[in-house]
């Protein structure tokens, strides 16, 4: 997932005359000075919380794409808050949600098999239904709403399950799809994907004649065969 970062503290150092140690004429410093009386004041002045979650994960970022002698400031230092929730986890800027990035410490949480809402699930067979006739079974990724039932799905869960919630939506639309492909080449052993669908394939197909099939294999879930 990409994330939108203001990177220009970075380029700050290469305009203008510094006025004193680790400041420069615009109001930019240096980020080795960020632990300073004066600039801890100057961040207090201007309602930042340095002992904020959302503050140090800016500040961490910061630290890792440059280094001590690049110079911030506040503003900028601001913008980079916005990219981070309370508890310093990056916000998606695409949908405004946290939770949604694989870090080290959240990693085990993803690939579990939860509960997800009949209603996302009836969402995610009907589109992959409507996309899968539209498209002759090709998936296109230039034309899929997938991502948008993804999104109403992450807007339902709790921030610590949206890995996980994501993870297994995965699973089930993989079995939507299957099921599809097999009751097209049921319906037509010369079938292929890109070929027109056969006219009622699906017809007899629903979400739950699929789900009634589903077997839970480690943290992955399959169609009975």
């Amino acid at each position: 997932m990409s994330k939108i970062t203001d990177y220009s503290f970075l380029f700050q150092s290469m305009f203008g005359t510094k006025s004193k140690k680790g400041m420069s004429s615009i109001g930019s410093f240096q980020l080795s000075q960020l632990n300073s009386g004066s600039i801890q004041a100057q961040l207090k002045a201007a309602g930042i919380d340095t002992n904020s979650k959302q503050y140090k994960a800016a500040i961490k970022e910061m630290m890792q794409n440059g280094n001590g002698a690049m110079y911030t400031n506040i503003q900028c230092i601001k913008n980079s808050m916005k990219c981070y929730d309370k508890d310093g986890d990056i916000i998606n800027p695409r949908n405004g949600l946290a939770g949604l990035v694989v870090t080290e410490e959240n990693a085990d949480r993803q690939k579990r098999i939860i509960s997800i809402s009949e209603s996302s699930k009836d969402e995610m067979f009907e589109l992959t239904k409507k996309e899968f006739l539209r498209e002759n079974g090709v998936l296109n990724g230039d034309t899929t709403k997938r991502r948008d039932v993804y999104d109403n799905l992450y807007r339902q869960t709790k921030k610590d399950d949206r890995l996980a919630a994501g993870y297994t939506m995965e699973q089930y639309e993989r079995t939507y799809r299957r099921a599809f492909l097999d009751a097209a080449r049921k319906a037509d052993s010369s079938w292929e994907i890109g070929k027109p669908v056969p006219s009622g394939a699906l017809d007899d197909i629903t979400r739950e004649s699929v789900e009634a099939n589903l077997k839970k294999s480690g943290s992955s879930l399959d169609i009975k065969i």
